[in-house]
């Protein structure tokens, strides 16, 4: 099973990710998405960032996640290329090790607008965990 597979859809692009622990879907998703926007070997490791997120809902948050990794390229060049997740009790939090983008450098792919909710899914089945999200592009 591919930790990480893409699927086209018509005017936007997804996501299935896999993983034996929620955090490590978590960390897949990311380490999928950017690889969605960028070359993430490329990527230059200088920088950390550190994201705390209330936990309402799975589903949710790792929207919310994806779109704190968006917001941070989008706002301030940082791309991030390992990702270490936690929960606990009702907080996420993550570690993000990355840099600054450089399009010469790293390649620029897709533009990723936002992580949506049309057709989000997230489940564990049988001992996997298993989420499909949607991007705008």
């Amino acid at each position: 099973m591919k930790r990480i597979e893409q699927i086209d859809i018509s005017g936007d692009v997804g996501l299935r990710i896999h993983s034996e622990s929620l955090e490590g879907l978590f960390e897949n998703a990311a380490t999928g998405m950017i690889g969605l926007m960028t070359n993430t070997i490329k990527i230059r490791e200088t920088e950390q960032r550190e994201i705390s997120l209330k936990v309402e809902t799975y589903e949710n948050t790792l929207v919310q996640w994806l779109n704190e990794l968006v917001f941070l390229f989008d706002t301030y060049g940082f791309t991030g290329k390992v990702f270490s997740i936690s929960f606990q009790g009702d907080t996420f939090s993550a570690s993000v090790s990355g840099g600054i983008f450089d399009p010469e450098r790293d390649g620029q792919k897709l533009l990723i607008k936002a992580a949506t909710y049309h057709n989000l899914s997230l489940r564990k089945t049988g001992s996997y965990w298993e989420a499909t999200v949607i991007f705008d592009i």
